[in-house]
């Protein structure tokens, strides 16, 4: 029997829907409505003038704009050639863009012309021999130009092709390209049908709120499949008197979004001035949501919260934890509720520092196997080195399993600090603070200490119009937690820094202390109310 299996590329997913709903409503972006026949059309042309630039199997096509009806056009254009799409959030400095240009080499770039900078900032790095095309850019290599008459030459995949440069956020130092493949972004459509939004079909409508360069883009791979209509909002910047309208309007039934930006828009007034009662599914991952914003949500828009928690690596498949479960009680020693149990035909396992597995109740590292686990990293040996562990992926995050299968994430190892001897998990404090009244957002982690090597600094927003100052924030919070796990500082700032994707990014934190000054002679508790 030959070793080399056909799979099915994404855009023949795309030709199947086309083909079954040429008439149903793909994609609504302002007044611009395309039925499937439409998008299908112009992918066609567009992966023709890919062809005739000379771009085809393996080649990168770098995909730069903020959401917009051409940006999924280019990502199914790209896999119709058999090329592998890059796409970087349109957020990023010009010499993030260019660093991650040097990992992926890209061949071709599209992109909007609010990131005519990141383009020359490419170009000056080199490559892009198949030149640049422009999303609704009026320019003659518009994507929008494009002939629609053309169309591509018919290419084979195979099992093991690459499909997406999915780059990971929140590292430090080079960013990493997870290699996602079209046979396992196969098993992800259906597992996210399977595990996330079960009813999911032709009927349904999708708002994404969140950018198609990460997360967003891989929940639209299974509307695609289902036929379900994605609705991308105008603005390109989160106003949520415009997602609510839209939700209204569009009858929309999912959505994919971040923690933070579901706490925007659930604490907006405007969504008690809309009709959200379509909404079946409210997808949230890539952080934690805590406790307090959980219940504030589930209280706003009903049991329709669905966790899943999964990193870049294995494209989102960890665990699920569905609307019925939401509530679950937090099993004792605990401070933060579970996100979920495993996702259908993926094992999860807590390991020691070993690789012994962990009896039920123990923290260790969060190791996971399964289709939905990535190719590796692009051009990184070590860091795929470092990755795996007998055949399990290490996701670096520190958790705990209960008898019943439900797992608890912790913290991020990295996170993790030592003070006095004792292993202090910032989230457990976090869960406590945001319970306060006057807490709004809070980070917590560990700064250098001459006597107990670490210590905890929160660092937190206080609610509009509440006050209150560290001094009581930490006699409140002392009485509500073991003395050792108590910040030795408590600082607060008007907003928390967070990333193109909507996570609070811990690390600006820990380099903004180090530039003021904190470590072995940080300012003391009174002096930083």
């Amino acid at each position: 029997m030959s070793a080399t299996r056909r799979a099915a590329n994404l855009a023949e997913v795309l030709r199947q829907t086309a083909r079954r709903l040429p008439g149903d409503t793909a994609v609504v972006h302002g007044s611009t409505r395309w039925t499937w026949k439409d998008l299908d059309r112009r992918v066609d042309a567009l992966a023709a003038d890919l062809q005739r630039r000379g771009i085809g199997k393996g080649d990168v096509v770098m995909l730069d704009s903020p959401n917009h009806p051409e940006f999924i056009q280019a990502m199914y254009a790209t896999w119709r050639v058999g090329a592998v799409v890059a796409p970087v959030n349109s957020r990023l400095h010009d010499d993030d863009v260019a660093v991650i240009a040097g990992v992926c080499r890209p061949s071709v770039m599209i992109a909007h012309p609010s990131t005519a900078s990141h383009v020359e900032a490419v170009r000056t790095a080199g490559g892009l021999t198949g030149g640049v095309l422009w999303i609704d850019g009026g320019d003659a290599d518009a994507v929008a130009a494009v002939p629609d008459s053309q169309v591509p030459t018919r290419i084979d995949t195979y099992v093991g092709e690459h499909a997406w440069y999915f780059f990971t956020s929140g590292t430090s130092g080079t960013p990493k390209a997870a290699i996602l493949t079209h046979d396992q972004l196969g098993f992800v459509v259906n597992n996210h049908l399977a595990d996330l939004m079960p009813t999911t079909d032709r009927h349904h409508v999708s708002l994404v709120v969140a950018p198609l360069s990460h997360g967003a883009g891989v929940h639209m791979l299974p509307q695609v499949a289902r036929g379900a209509a994605t609705v991308l909002p105008p603005s390109a910047s989160l106003v949520p008197a415009e997602v609510w309208g839209l939700v209204e309007a569009e009858r929309v039934t999912n959505v994919f979004t971040v923690p933070t930006i579901l706490k925007v828009l659930v604490d907006d007034p405007s969504v008690e001035e809309h009709d959200h009662s379509s909404l079946q599914h409210v997808v949230y991952a890539g952080a934690p949501m805590y406790a307090t914003d959980q219940k504030r949500a589930r209280e706003t828009l009903g049991d329709v919260l669905v966790q899943y928690y999964g990193l870049a690596e294995v494209t989102g498949n960890i665990t699920v934890l569905p609307s019925a479960e939401h509530g679950r009680p937090v099993p004792e020693g605990l401070s933060a509720g579970t996100c979920g149990y495993p996702r259908t035909g993926m094992l999860v396992s807590v390991q020691d520092d070993t690789g012994a597995e962990l009896p039920v109740g123990e923290i260790g590292e969060l190791c996971v196997a399964g289709p939905a686990v990535f190719a590796g990293y692009l051009h990184n040996d070590k860091a795929n080195a470092d990755a795996f562990r007998d055949g399990w992926f290490r996701t670096g995050d520190l958790g705990v399993m209960d008898e019943d299968g439900f797992v608890y994430v912790t913290g991020r190892s990295s996170d993790m600090y030592i003070s006095g001897g004792s292993n202090i998990h910032p989230r457990d404090i976090e869960e406590k603070i945001l319970t306060h009244d006057a807490i709004d957002e809070v980070a917590v982690l560990g700064v250098p200490d001459p006597k107990w090597g670490e210590v905890g600094v929160a660092v937190c927003v206080r609610k509009v119009g509440a006050d209150v100052s560290a001094e009581e924030l930490t006699t409140w919070l002392g009485e509500r937690m073991a003395r050792y796990k108590l910040p030795r500082h408590i600082l607060f700032r008007d907003a928390l820094p967070k990333s193109g994707y909507g996570k609070i990014v811990k690390r600006t934190i820990r380099d903004e202390l180090a530039e003021q000054g904190w470590g072995p002679y940080a300012p003391t508790l009174e002096t930083v109310s």
